[in-house]
């Protein structure tokens, strides 16, 4: 028998689910017996340690052995059940307001013996437990209590924990009754415990001591984590054979243009760009595809090294397509790009979803004839309707905000016989060197790790939403020195949930505040050509103050603007609010970003702001905040077509990654069809290909 046609039997075949039960394990994801084996659970609770009556103390948990002396329903307000219990040392009585007439006859008989865990409170039958989890005590069992750590797991309502370890541990024995082969290669292995071992001591880890039973569970999760790293890495290297195998338009260098346009910079590329531009072409001098992700702290000037790549594309007579996420992007990067293109004879092309139909058409005409060669747009980019002429390198901006089916489907437009175009793919928001081993394994990373000379650090200061007066003085002050200001809030229309401030009540109390000020008011809901006239009003400073929400988060350019306010600061994320600071401080100004927030913080969001305050370093921000919030949440985060992990969030010791990736080579090259089975066994075959198809 194959090893998972355990992915065939359906967890239906283990014990009896009603419909809705199981409605709600597939919404979980678990649909069969591999999925509950992959269940891994988020933490352990010791309940080997029976509690004497007498002794409970209120507000613990606790497990209690003891023989039921009589069940009753009662009436107050609702149906509740009473069950008293008694270990000889004292009386506890149990509540249940959800139950089933069968729960008395079948399980709280009198004499019966019961094991409850639960929290004890104090009610009116004095010790209480309320919807305790519970078993039958068997009286010819060999112990009373398992000697092993009781597993918790993810979990939804309706799905008790006891419904999920009843599940997962029949999965455990039907995996057992398998021969279940080792993977990874012995002379790869690095001794690390056995697949089916490694399972069974995480879902059930046993409790000899508890310093014996932590270092078993590390050295399980740790053969877990180890393999789906594995399978991660040997993917990604599946998909860069792929790559290799379709051919590519090779872009000789062309440094004509790219010469004229740094000459008639008002300064010099830092040698960072330099390298990095220099990795650039030889990628893309290449017969086969380029695909590289370019990251750079904000204010790097990522997208000047894109625009030079792009002219040896266009000096080759091919094109360019430029995919951004917002159509207001669209129209910062056309602005750049005119003032760096248009004194070399270059016309620039934009699509984006609300063009009025002519001149799309128009817009469309002239890149399929090749008459455009180079194109700014919205995913209109990958349209049925648009075919390009000879397109041969695609850069995307902001790539998480696209879908790896968007960016596929733009791909495919420069298809031709075997032909792909280059990519580049370009993020803003630097990524730790451990999550860009995993999730971007299958890329070539290039770095720009050096900001422009004459950037001074913006100065970040953390302020009580109490001094909000004092602040609007404040900003009043710089406005009338000529300065301009971002006023942030998160969201646009008030929200009882969030509690955020709202832009547009914002907008309308500054205004009434600060009457001398002319304010404008952006956000996501604007139609184009608003936003589009309030943009060039604050550019031109016609605004001397902008309400935004964080639709200004990426791109948006104006060196005057000196002075940041960002509502709420403590619900937005490291990442976030560090791209939201770099939209000031891009000119010689002293620059400031204020902080406000609504006390009492949270420990995290205290570190979370104080990090922000503290620190302008763009990629040791991403890696505290890989810190703070844990590799778990960072890497388990769902996102269109990329895997969902699995073990990850098991992740105890960063060294395994550097490990993994070194043994996926090794499997890789040596061991080709091992490779192929532990990609099946951790990646489902419904899972897109990563970043690049």
């Amino acid at each position: 028998m194959k090893e998972f046609c355990l992915n065939t039997i359906p967890i239906h075949k283990l014990q009896k689910i009603n419909n809705i039960q199981d409605k709600k394990l597939v919404k979980m994801g678990l649909k069969t017996i591999k999925d509950l084996l992959f269940h891994f659970p988020i933490r352990y609770e010791d309940r080997t340690q029976i509690n004497s009556i007498k002794n409970l103390i209120f507000g613990t948990y606790v497990t209690v052995v003891g023989k039921v002396i009589e069940t009753k329903i009662v009436f107050n307000n609702r149906r509740i059940m009473l069950c008293r219990i008694t270990d000889g040392t004292g009386i506890l009585t149990i509540k249940f307001f959800n139950f089933t007439p069968n729960i008395i006859k079948n399980t709280f008989t009198p004499g019966r013996q019961i094991i409850a865990y639960g929290e004890v409170i104090r009610g009116k039958y004095e010790f209480e437990l309320i919807h305790p989890e519970y078993t039958i005590y068997k009286v010819n069992s060999n112990e009373m209590i398992k000697k092993t750590l009781t597993s918790i797991y993810p979990s939804t309502e309706g799905i008790s924990q006891l419904l999920l370890r009843n599940l997962i541990n029949q999965a455990l024995i039907m995996l057992d009754h398998h021969k279940i082969i080792e993977l990874i290669p012995k002379k790869l292995n690095k001794n690390l415990i056995s697949f089916t071992e490694a399972l069974h001591t995480i879902h059930n880890p046993p409790l000899d001591n508890l310093q014996k039973s932590e270092k078993k569970i590390f050295l399980a999760g740790n053969r877990l984590v180890f393999e789906e790293l594995l399978a991660h890495n040997l993917k990604m290297l599946s998909i860069k054979d792929k790559i290799k195998s379709y051919d590519a338009s090779p872009i000789p260098k062309n440094h004509k243009l790219i010469n004229k346009l740094i000459a008639n910079l008002p300064f010099s590329l830092t040698n960072s760009q330099k390298k990095v531009l220099q990795e650039i072409e030889k990628d893309i001098s290449k017969n086969h595809p380029m695909v590289r992700l370019l990251q750079g702290d904000v204010g790097s000037g990522k997208t000047l090294v894109a625009a030079l790549s792009a002219l040896n594309v266009i000096a080759q007579g091919e094109q360019v397509a430029l995919m951004v996420p917002t159509e207001l992007l669209v129209e910062q990067h056309v602005d750049n790009l005119r003032q760096w293109f248009t004194p070399l004879g270059i016309e620039i092309g934009l699509l984006f979803g609300k063009q009025k139909h002519k001149e799309r058409k128009a817009q469309i005409d002239m890149i399929s004839n090749g008459k455009t060669s180079i194109v700014v747009g919205t995913h209109s980019l990958f349209q049925k309707q648009m075919r390009f002429n000879k397109l041969a390198l695609i850069i995307i901006d902001e790539q998480h905000r696209f879908g790896v089916h968007q960016r596929s489907a733009l791909w495919s437009k420069g298809e031709k016989n075997n032909f792909r175009p280059h990519q580049l793919i370009m993020t803003a928001t630097p990524i730790p060197r451990t999550l860009a081993m995993i999730n971007y394994a299958d890329l070539d990373i290039s770095i720009i790790d050096e900001l422009p000379p004459g950037r001074n650090p913006v100065l970040t200061v953390i302020i009580p939403d109490i001094r909000r007066n004092k602040i609007i003085s404040r900003v009043e002050k710089a406005c009338l020195k000529g300065r301009q200001v971002y006023w942030v809030c998160p969201i646009i229309e008030e929200s009882e949930i969030l509690e955020a401030q709202a832009a547009e009540v914002n907008w309308a109390l500054l205004k009434k505040a600060l009457p001398t000020l002319n304010i404008g008011l952006i956000h996501g809901r604007m139609k184009l050509e608003e936003k589009k006239k309030t943009m060039n009003n604050f550019k031109n400073n016609k605004f001397q103050l902008l309400v935004t929400t964080t639709v200004i988060e990426v791109g948006v350019n104006v060196p005057n603007a000196s002075l940041m306010i960002i509502e709420n600061s403590e619900r937005l994320g490291l990442a976030q609010l560090h791209q939201l600071r770099g939209r000031v401080g891009r000119g010689s100004l002293e620059s400031y970003c204020i902080l406000l927030y609504k006390p009492p913080l949270s420990e995290i969001a205290k570190r979370r702001l104080e990090t922000i305050r503290n620190i302008h370093d763009g990629f040791l921000i991403a890696q505290l905040d890989l810190e703070i919030r844990g590799p778990g949440e960072l890497l388990g985060t769902k996102q269109t077509g990329t895997i969902d992990f699995k073990a990850i969030n098991i992740l105890q010791n960063k060294v395994i990654i550097s490990e993994a990736q070194q043994t996926a080579y090794s499997i890789h090259k040596l061991y080709p069809e091992k490779a192929i089975d532990i990609i099946d066994r951790w990646i489902s075959k419904k899972t897109f290909d990563i970043n690049v198809f």
